[in-house]
């Protein structure tokens, strides 16, 4: 039997934790699906904080500020954030001086790598630099040792960040999925017309994947 194509587009940003977990469990469900479907997986760029400074900002001190969240929910939030990261074999490692960085020329590297086959292998890259490293994912010195990492050209992807290539697709393509209701990540959406909206066990994203493949999907229709 044919195995069935499905195409999946990640809508996440590379500051986004349950972004992470939600790609984690994703990859389990298509592992578990090998025999039954093919995915093309593409990494669809959403920037949450899209007017971050050059500087970043403290990660306690915004969240509070972002989400007036206590210290207390903003303790048992990352808490469960390290707990779901473990179980899936990430390792998120906070500390008072954890910081948020603007991501979007992380997202054009992403862009890059997309188009060099090698976009799955630095969006991890990113996500480990970010959360379990701690390095400013915005400095150019950052992203080309991602690039270098992943098997890519250190020095393309400097001249790359250095100018303003890709940042007219990056653009468009955010704004695309805004203008389609996308206002949260993490989002997966299968074939275009159906979306997954926040984090899911591998096991839910398995069965939604099922769904579409058989007909039987009942998952929000995308527009």
């Amino acid at each position: 039997m044919a195995l069935q194509k499905i195409r999946i587009d990640f809508v996440s940003d590379i500051a986004c934790p349950w972004c992470v977990i939600g790609l984690r469990g994703l990859l389990l469900a298509l592992h578990s699906l090998r025999q039954e479907l093919i995915a093309e997986l593409a990494f669809v760029p959403f920037e949450l904080n899209p007017e971050m400074g050059a500087q970043g900002e403290n990660a306690f001190e915004h969240v509070r500020a972002k989400y007036q969240a206590t210290e207390e929910d903003s303790a048992a939030l990352r808490q469960a954030i390290i707990d779901n990261g473990k179980t899936l074999g990430f390792t998120f490692n906070y500390s008072p001086q954890t910081r948020i960085w603007n991501t979007f020329d992380a997202h054009r590297l992403l862009w890059w790598a997309g188009r060099e086959g090698k976009a799955l292998e630095t969006k991890q890259a990113l996500f480990k630099a970010n959360f379990t490293d701690g390095k400013n994912v915005s400095d150019l010195d950052v992203l080309s040792g991602v690039a270098r990492e992943v098997g890519l050209d250190p020095r393309r992807a400097r001249e790359m960040l250095l100018s303003s290539e890709f940042e007219k697709e990056v653009r468009e393509e955010e704004v695309a999925w805004l203008n389609d209701g996308i206002g949260a990540v993490p989002v997966v959406a299968i074939n275009r017309r159906w979306l997954i909206q926040g984090a899911q066990p591998a096991a839910a994203y398995a069965q939604a994947l099922r769904d579409v493949a058989s007909g039987k999907a009942k998952i929000e229709e995308a527009s």
